[in-house]
């Protein structure tokens, strides 16, 4: 059968999926799965379509300690499982830049621009861009589609992406991008079948994870979001720093660190990790008793509470608020403490329905509807991909074994 592959290498974990390719608009999953806990506590998880357990088992760290590791553990894993005989492989692709508001196919001349917003996005933007590089090398005529997290974004007007610094620099791309655009867009596309009466009012949608960011969005489109030039501001994540004041970079450079030192601390012993000194696994932190992991936990609340308040200001008020991504869906905790937090916008949390994980987590008396709901960015990356394709002769591309 015809297949889409996705591949999608996030800060400490690889998702992929396999669909079928159905016709020029249709797929059909076949395979999904992931390898979260990079370097921590590995765990590899897939599902066929039918939600049959085709894998789950821990792996040892030292087979998992970074993504590269991740990824090559997956392909073996494929390889052992399927034939996969792709007619392409979408990824994603965190930064794309000024130049890319949309997914497009990658040749040598994309990848090397590509490359040159590895600084811009250290922790994701090199992973996204190995796979790309080995497929590549081993099967150039394969198609390959790059899916950015910054595309979602791009509609902002002017005075939402530019800094308060010399117009010279925003012509160079020094402006404000956002982030985790491929799960916002998968998210206001599912609202608009579950959620019909809010999907095109005023929406915020956080995506908290390993990264973490939130975005307004007004009839469906991004208008506002806590991330900028880099996916290091914002929300504190699990080892990023989120929102600091300038000024402490200039204080730490002038106690003599380098950048790569700078760098170094704010994307890798910061946010939940460097508050607590304990984890940057939410889990993890939960079942502390250490006074350091409640201080975590308090400071990613309250500032997620913060940008809740930034955001409904954008939008002129608020109708519903969705939570999404690792710890969105899957902290009950996380959840119900925000949700007090929203209170003032005239929230009101379901108990029950928050702790069974239901879709729709806030009161029928509550003004702003509460929702949790999974996404899915491979599901995006695939349907990109197959619009890409479906512009050329599917029978003309080479079925591959990537595997």
């Amino acid at each position: 059968m015809d297949t889409i592959l996705v591949v999608n290498a996030g800060s400490s974990s690889v998702k992929f999926q396999v669909h079928e390719v159905l016709d020029r608009s249709d797929l059909n999953l076949v395979v999904k799965g992931q390898i979260d806990g990079v370097g921590t506590q590995p765990r590899l998880r897939a599902e066929a379509m039918d939600t049959a357990s085709v894998a789950d088992r821990t792996l040892p760290v030292e087979q998992v300690r970074d993504v590269p590791a991740a990824i090559q553990t997956v392909g073996n894993w494929l390889r052992e499982t399927l034939e996969v005989e792709p007619l392409a492989v979408g990824h994603r692709v965190a930064h794309g830049g000024p130049e890319y508001d949309r997914p497009v196919l990658v040749d040598n001349a994309v990848l090397a621009k590509l490359e040159r917003y590895v600084p811009l996005a250290p922790l994701h933007q090199p992973n996204n861009l190995a796979p790309i590089r080995t497929i590549r090398s081993r099967f150039p005529q394969l198609p390959q589609v790059a899916c950015f997290d910054t595309a979602f974004h791009r509609g902002h007007e002017a005075i939402v992406d530019h800094f308060a610094i010399p117009e010279r620099f925003y012509a160079e791309g020094v402006r404000r991008y956002g982030f985790h655009g491929l799960s916002y867009e998968y998210i206001a596309k599912r609202l608009a079948a579950i959620a019909p009466q809010i999907a095109d009012k005023r929406v915020i949608i956080a995506h908290l994870g390993s990264g973490a960011s939130m975005c307004a969005l007004s009839q469906g489109r991004s208008v506002e979001s806590t991330m900028g030039f880099t996916a290091l501001d914002g929300l504190p994540m699990g080892t990023r720093s989120g929102q600091i004041d300038p000024g402490v970079l200039l204080y730490l450079i002038q106690k003599g660190m380098d950048a790569a030192s700078v760098q170094d601390l704010l994307y890798r012993e910061s946010g939940l990790k460097g508050i607590s000194g304990i984890s940057n696994d939410m889990r993890e932190l939960e079942t502390s008793a250490n006074p350091a992991a409640r201080l975590a936990i308090d400071y990613f609340i309250y500032r997620i509470s913060l940008y809740a308040g930034m955001l409904a200001a954008a939008l002129g008020g608020l109708d519903a608020f969705v939570f999404t991504a690792g710890i969105g869906e899957n902290s009950a905790l996380v959840r119900a403490r925000v949700g007090e937090k929203l209170g003032w916008l005239g929230a009101e949390l379901d108990p029950a329905a928050n702790a069974m994980g239901g879709l729709t987590i806030s009161t029928p008396a509550s003004r702003v509807a509460l929702h949790a709901v999974p996404t899915n960015e491979e599901l995006m990356i695939a349907r990109h991909t197959l619009a890409i394709l479906s512009k050329r002769d599917l029978t003309s591309i080479p079925r591959e074994r990537i595997a």
